[in-house]
């Protein structure tokens, strides 16, 4: 089971139903197994940080950046915060507003390529 801070609970609940444009785009192309039969989940809480969606199955994390994670604070933030997920063993992998805005095929395309292919099932079985 994941650990994360039980504090970030009740936020990333509220930004489940706050998302953003951009995020509300890719969440509707992800969900209920879409891509390549993985299953996402959105605002999931991690350690401590909320990360905007997680596959568990591929231990992979999306990241969706508006304008405000270009300003120097935020990006030293945000490298520093991408080294302790990829720490726990996730892979994280980021998509600009713009991105998803000017061409959303090519980043769907993208997480397809990052997937493995099949999805890793528990003991190789379907039913796990």
């Amino acid at each position: 089971m994941l650990k994360y801070n039980p504090n970030l609970k009740d936020y990333s609940q509220k930004l489940r139903r706050e998302m953003t444009e951009s995020e509300r785009k890719i969440w509707f192309k992800i969900r209920k197994r879409q891509i390549k039969g993985f299953l996402f989940f959105r605002q999931k809480p991690i350690g401590n940080h909320i990360v905007d969606f997680y596959c568990p199955k591929a231990r992979l994390i999306i990241e969706i950046d508006g304008g405000q994670h270009y300003e120097a604070d935020n990006e030293i933030a945000d490298k520093k915060r991408d080294l302790e997920l990829k720490g726990l063993g996730f892979q994280v992998i980021r998509f600009t507003n713009l991105e998803i805005s000017n061409n959303i095929e090519n980043v769907l395309e993208n997480i397809y390529k990052i997937l493995p292919n099949p999805p890793l099932f528990k003991g190789g079985n379907l039913n796990s």
